[in-house]
């Protein structure tokens, strides 16, 4: 008897490079592990989308649009590369209005995309309607999802094969034409009895003809038990990666699988071992002066009671490790657990997964519920859609407060619709007042990365890589030398045991990692008679500046945005009264505690 073939999909250069460095892989250092991997036999590749569109703008000077182009030479006209899309965000940080959403959809078919893997972290399907209707109106495969987890201990109301089961019904009934179906667990924790458990009722649910799929991750130290589940229950597909971005944060290596499925009935995608060896030995070669955080490389037991998910774990911990903060990471990880139950259950995925971080820090560092993350607040008020459970109440009540906002039912891309800054029109008008071309590309370059995207187009865009050997793998030993290139420049860092100093030349400004971490409201200090300086309170890029000296604001009023980890934070002013000074510019970095402006 034949056995079962198994597609599979190499995540290395998108979810894996998310997942080790946080996006952060220049195109000319990874290319040639493209011609590597299909050598190998690889044909399916997760090219793009998530996270990795809008780093290139923000971190590399890199256009993506050019990076799949350059992809699609690479693996020739047959190959099915794939990209990531958040359903009414698609790859963009908020809701896209619908015009925005087709032009997402308009320009990833034009640019090399077979297969949009289209999901809502809250599992609410009205979300995914439009989003799969323009996917498949410009040519492309739709891979319809259902976001898994499990809940931290003690918790239920959701995230069961009966949760599962509904939202599949729901995905059905809606009419969504759909090419695949795939279960993503980005945390790694669903375990391997619930995901068979689950593959199996889909099977039934949607007969034998419909491809089926699990994406996973090793974060919890059980993603090749829920692979084999998963193969065993009826899957037609699964994703994998190549070492050195394979395990820990990542999806199991490829060798792991076609070992872990050594005298089973399951071809895995026809992959050619010696050519898979050689296509690891390169794409390690390639990556060698990239730095890899100890934790990408490591499973850990406390991801089940805080499922963070492997793509958002390396980028937070690093922001930890460069404020000397990194000590508090298992205590953010335990406050998790009560953010996830008092938000109502989303999955925790891009974005929600930041929202929970967001919470969960906010948490710690300033006490419990004490103050209500931007994104978090929006989320349980039902500005993103439904939550699989009906949040807290008082969350919701203290959410409302500190937000100045009223929960909602209205549809989140009817809410996208009346804002004029969604609007083609509207990004059209801001690149010709910078002089730039209006092309669909420039738009929605423009549109999805606001101005940072303009400053990409303008060539201002900053150049943010951590390169360097890892010279131990322990959490707090980072002995060794490093290059870090910021701007183009490289510097030489010296790091030393115990209680040396750490030596840079020439030295540099901080480069901020991500995090999603900061209040509506920056604490304030006197700054001078009758003067009020706001500080962050995060590490951040800033992202937006929305008032000028002069202007007069009210408590509460958004005087400029930070962006951290795909997440936008408010910097709100502490009470009435007119600015007095901004002390940053748009894109600088910040550090924490850093004046950002005064007021008087």
């Amino acid at each position: 008897m034949a056995k079962k073939y198994i597609d599979v999909m190499d995540t290395t250069f998108r979810d894996g490079f998310q997942s080790v460095f946080g996006g952060r892989v220049l195109m000319e250092d990874f290319l040639p592990a493209v011609e590597a991997a299909k050598e190998a036999g690889i044909t399916h590749f997760e090219f793009g989308g998530g996270a990795r569109f809008q780093s290139l703008f923000f971190y590399l000077r890199e256009n993506a649009f050019e990076m799949m182009d350059k992809f699609r030479e690479i693996v020739g006209k047959e190959a099915n590369l794939q990209v990531l899309s958040r359903g009414i965000n698609t790859v963009m940080l908020d809701t896209g209005s619908r015009e925005m959403i087709e032009l997402f959809a308009k320009l990833f078919a034009k640019h090399g995309t077979t297969t949009v893997r289209n999901f809502d972290a809250l599992n609410d399907v009205n979300n995914l309607i439009y989003s799969g209707q323009m996917v498949k109106k410009y040519g492309m495969n739709h891979e319809v999802v259902v976001t898994i987890m499990d809940l931290p201990p003690g918790c239920k109301g959701a995230h069961d094969v009966a949760f599962y089961e509904k939202t599949l019904r729901n995905i059905l009934d809606s009419g969504i034409e759909f090419d695949s179906v795939c279960f993503k667990d980005a945390s790694g924790t669903a375990n391997p009895h619930k995901v068979y458990e689950t593959i199996a009722m889909a099977r039934k649910l949607l007969g034998e003809s419909v491809h089926l799929r699990l994406h996973t991750h090793e974060t919890a130290g059980v993603s090749v038990a829920s692979y084999l589940a998963a193969l065993e229950a009826g899957a037609n597909g699964i994703d994998m990666a190549a070492s050195p971005v394979s395990g820990g944060t990542s999806q199991p290596d490829i060798l792991t699988m076609l070992h872990a499925t050594k005298g089973t009935n399951y071809n895995l995608g026809d992959l050619k071992l010696d050519k898979v060896l050689k296509y690891e030995e390169r794409l390690k070669e390639c990556l060698k002066d990239y730095f890899i955080p100890p934790e990408a490389t490591q499973v850990s037991p406390l991801i089940p009671f805080a499922p963070m998910p492997g793509g958002a774990l390396t980028a937070n911990t690093q922001m930890m490790r460069d404020n000397g903060e990194l000590d508090k990471f298992p205590e953010v990880l335990k406050a998790m657990t009560e953010v996830v139950e008092k938000g109502g259950y989303g999955t925790s995925v891009t974005p929600v997964s930041q929202f929970y971080w967001q919470q969960a820090y906010a948490n710690v560092i300033f006490g419990p519920w004490k103050q209500i993350a931007p994104g978090y607040g929006k989320m349980v008020l039902g500005y993103f859609g439904k939550t699989p459970v009906e949040p807290d109440p008082e969350v919701v009540k203290l959410a409302a407060e500190k937000l100045k906002l009223e929960p909602t039912t209205e549809n989140p891309l009817d809410i996208a619709d009346r804002d004029e800054k969604k609007s083609i029109a509207y990004w059209k008008e801001v690149l010709e007042k910078e002089g730039l071309e209006t092309t669909e590309e420039n738009i929605f370059i423009a549109a999805s990365c606001d101005q940072k995207g303009i400053a990409f187009l303008k060539g201002e865009s900053p150049l943010m890589v951590r390169k360097g050997k890892e010279k131990e793998c322990g959490d707090e030993n980072m002995a060794g030398n490093y290059t870090v290139v910021v701007d183009g420049k490289q510097y030489s860092v010296q790091v030393v045991e115990g209680s040396g100093e750490v030596q840079v030349t020439p030295s540099a400004a901080p480069t901020a990692e991500a995090v999603q971490s900061a209040p509506a409201a920056a604490p304030a200090a006197s700054g001078g008679k009758g003067s009020v300086e706001i500080h962050s309170q995060t590490p951040g890029n800033v992202w937006k500046i929305l008032k000028n000296p002069g202007d007069k604001v009210e408590e509460g009023d958004v005087i400029m945005i930070l962006e951290a980890m795909k997440m936008e934070i408010d910097i709100a002013a502490p009470q009435a009264g007119t600015i007095k000074s901004i002390d940053v510019n748009v894109n600088d970095a910040v550090t924490d505690g850093q004046l950002l402006a005064t007021m008087e």
